[in-house]
C-alpha cells in the first residue's frame, strides 16, 4: 500500500517522500524524480507502475523546503510556480535529497535505481555522476543533460528524448552526449514531445512510453 514517509536530507531537514513496497517479489529499489509540478497524480502513478514490475518505488518531494505537498497544473501559471520552484532549488540539496533516497531503499536490499522525468531527468543524470551507490539511471527530457554532460557517469545510464521537443533540441543533446560518451545510449522517439511519459491528454505519447519504459526496466534488471 502506498504511503507517505519522512526522510532526513544531508541538511538535516526533513522532507516527505512518496512510498510503495514492491507488488511483485522484490528486486529493488527505485528512486521516482519529480516533474516540476510536484508529487501530483502522474508521479503517484509512476511510483505504482514500478512498484507492479517488482521494485520499491520512492518519490522525493524536493521542494518541500520551499512549500509543502506542493501540486502544480499543468497550465502556463503551474509552468511558472514549478519553474520558480526548481530554480530556488539546490541543486546539491536534491542530489542530497536523493542520496537519503538511495539509503532507505538500501536497508531493504537488493540495487538502487534512478529514474527522473524533465527536471527530474536532469536530476537523475546528475545523480548518475555525482552520487556513489546507485545501480542504473534513466533520464526523460531533462533540459540539463546538454549542459552537464561532461559529467563521468559513475553507473549505467540512458537518456530519452522526443523529437517534437520544442524546448530541448534532441539531436544536440544527443551530439554532446556522444562526444564525451560515444556508446552511451540516447534514444530519439519520433513523433513525441516534452514529458511524453506523462499521462496527461496534451503530453502523453502512448508508444514512446511504452518503449522508453521497456528500455528502462531492462537497463534496471540487468544491472
Amino acid at each position: 500500500m502506498a504511503e507517505t514517509i519522512t526522510l532526513a536530507g544531508a541538511d538535516g531537514f526533513q522532507f516527505s517522500a512518496y512510498h510503495e513496497q514492491a507488488f511483485t517479489p522484490h528486486k529493488g529499489g527505485v528512486i521516482v524524480i519529480q516533474e516540476i509540478f510536484g508529487i501530483d497524480r502522474h508521479v503517484r502513478a509512476d511510483v505504482e507502475r514500478w512498484a507492479k514490475m517488482g521494485y520499491e518505488a520512492l518519490a522525493p518531494a524536493l521542494f518541500d523546503r520551499l512549500e509543502r505537498d506542493f501540486h502544480a497544473e499543468h497550465d502556463d501559471a503551474g509552468i511558472k510556480a514549478g519553474i520558480d520552484k526548481a530554480r530556488a532549488t539546490p541543486l546539491e540539496q536534491a542530489l542530497g535529497d536523493i542520496a537519503a533516497c538511495r539509503d532507505f531503499l538500501n536497508k531493504h536490499g537488493g540495487k538502487v535505481h534512478v529514474v527522473g522525468y524533465c527536471y527530474g531527468g536532469s536530476l537523475a543524470w546528475l545523480a548518475a555522476c555525482r552520487v556513489d551507490g546507485i545501480a542504473s539511471a534513466s533520464s526523460y527530457y531533462g533540459s540539463m543533460v546538454k549542459q552537464f554532460a561532461a559529467e563521468t557517469p559513475k553507473c549505467p545510464v540512458i537518456v530519452h528524448l522526443g523529437r517534437t521537443d520544442p524546448g530541448i533540441h534532441a539531436d544536440e543533446v544527443e551530439a554532446e552526449v556522444h562526444k564525451h560518451h560515444p556508446d552511451l545510449p540516447v534514444y530519439i522517439y519520433e513523433g513525441a514531445g516534452h514529458g511524453f511519459n506523462n499521462e496527461s491528454p496534451e503530453r502523453y505519447a502512448e508508444e514512446a512510453a511504452d518503449l522508453a519504459r521497456h528500455r528502462t526496466l531492462q537497463l534496471f534488471d540487468e544491472t
